[in-house]
């Protein structure tokens, strides 16, 4: 029996399922307020799933502390680039809330790989000591970032050690580790990640503490899972791993790979993809809490659920309806969705919706547009079941440097095997471990012939 959880703002969802995947039993009861693992605990109750082996549970907690400014660690922020890098300086951007919130200090240091051996930059390891030694006593995390670590990682694990050597063993995330190209992305998303440490542990400690003797998975932002050890070390990766869970338990009970799916909820509804059984991912880059960060998430639109009653005449939304459904401002989130679907389709072949969430029932087949509109048994509780049959996922990303084609599928062996080893960590079965998707594309703006790489590995949990 495989149980999902999803922890939503006001009902915590849970499922059981069989190994088939069949449905065997759904509950829904009210979030606990602040507190998500109590809310895992009374869906688990309610569901009569005591002495679960497996759990895998979405918590949302992640965003929430981001978006409330609640419960985040302060994060000392270093960058390995010299004078190249030092144009825009770290935490640039920021909302001063957050950034009041997050920063514990912020510096750059000399150092960084190049684009090739030849423009390899020593890193500046009395500078190191010198930034760990300003930030003692502030600094609860750090976040490490290098200009050029997705060619070589290898100065921030260096920065690691000395920043352990001189402060302990407080918590440092590394931009290598994260993925994505640009560089203020990448460092914003390193120091959230740091910042969620405090999070991430507690949640950890509490999860294992309330369901001992299971394995205990959480949810991440690309619908795959990880297990609570690397929940420790990348608190950032659950970031959008509600919508994602979603997105795929709409999937698994529809059966499709491919299709847009529509979560409406009682205030807000969601509007994403799956492309070949995963969330479609965005793009244009993430937005968590007014910084635009290089983590994996859906690709959403969100639509307000209007109502003559909670919109205000002349807004833009109610305006719009009542132009384009001539049937009054009660329409108004709606004909935003209709929209918000047309958008995500790939062309003109239509690919089927899929409705799920507790308002799904009310939003008339007709207004979509699309021919094929599905509203599975159970969509009310998708989250829980798309927690329940995702895999344990892994991925890996590089720059590299290829002088001829003949190289390039050697390239992309060595960066599916990484790939495949980042996905036992995070607690695949290393025995069922499979590479679910390759690619390399071409980085035109860098002088030489470089291409980025990326694999994506899945495989169940271990049950270990």
């Amino acid at each position: 029996m495989n149980i999902g959880v999803d922890v939503g703002p006001t009902n915590t969802d849970a499922a059981a399922l069989d190994d088939a995947g069949a449905v065997l039993a759904t509950v829904k009861v009210a979030s606990v307020q602040g507190d998500p693992v109590a809310g895992v605990v009374a869906a688990l109750t309610a569901l009569g799933s005591a002495g679960a082996t497996r759990v895998a549970v979405g918590l949302r907690g992640a965003a929430t502390a981001v978006a409330e400014r609640a419960g985040l660690c302060r994060v000392a922020a270093l960058r390995i680039g010299g004078p190249s890098a030092q144009a825009v300086r770290p935490f640039f951007g920021w909302p001063a809330d957050l950034r009041e919130a997050v920063e514990a200090g912020a510096g750059i240091v000399d150092g960084g790989g190049g684009l090739g051996p030849e423009h390899r930059t020593p890193l500046d390891r009395e500078a190191v000591a010198r930034f760990a030694a300003r930030v003692a006593g502030r600094a609860e995390a750090v976040a490490v970032t290098g200009v050029f670590s997705p060619i070589d990682g290898d100065q921030e694990r260096e920065v690691a050690e000395i920043v352990h050597a001189e402060l302990g063993p407080l918590p440092v995330s590394l931009s290598a580790d994260l993925g994505s190209l640009g560089l203020i992305e990448r460092e914003n998303a390193t120091i959230l990640d740091a910042a969620l440490s405090r999070f991430a542990l507690d949640t950890a400690e509490r999860l294992a503490l309330a369901l001992p003797g299971a394995a205990v998975f959480v949810t991440r932002g690309d619908g795959t899972l990880m297990s609570l050890e690397y929940l420790a070390r990348h608190p950032g990766l659950s970031l959008g791993s509600g919508p994602a869970s979603t997105l795929r338990g709409a999937g698994v009970l529809t059966g499709l790979r491919d299709a847009v799916v529509a979560d409406v909820g009682a205030s807000r509804i969601r509007v994403g993809a799956l492309a070949g059984g995963f969330p479609e991912e965005t793009t244009r880059g993430a937005d968590i809490g007014g910084v635009p960060v290089g983590f994996r998430i859906p690709e959403l639109i969100r639509v307000p659920r209007g109502s003559a009653g909670d919109r205000a005449p002349g807004s833009p939304l109610r305006d719009r309806a009542q132009v384009a459904s001539g049937r009054g401002a009660g329409s108004g989130g709606l004909t935003e969705l209709a929209e918000a679907v047309d958008r995500l389709q790939p062309g003109v072949d239509r690919l089927p919706v899929v409705m799920v969430g507790g308002g799904a029932p009310a939003v008339p087949d007709g207004l979509l547009g699309v021919p094929d509109v599905r509203r599975p048994e159970h969509g009310r509780t998708a989250g829980a079941i798309g927690a329940a049959t995702s895999p344990v996922g892994g991925q890996y990303e590089r720059i590299v440097r290829l002088e001829g084609r003949t190289r390039l599928a050697e390239a992309l062996d060595a960066v599916a095997e990484e790939a495949r080893a980042h996905a036992v960590r995070a607690g695949a079965d290393p025995r069922h471990v499979e590479i679910v998707e390759t690619g390399s594309s071409p980085l035109a703006y860098l002088s030489g012939p470089f291409l980025r790489l990326r694999a994506r590995a899945a495989g169940p949990p271990s049950q270990l």
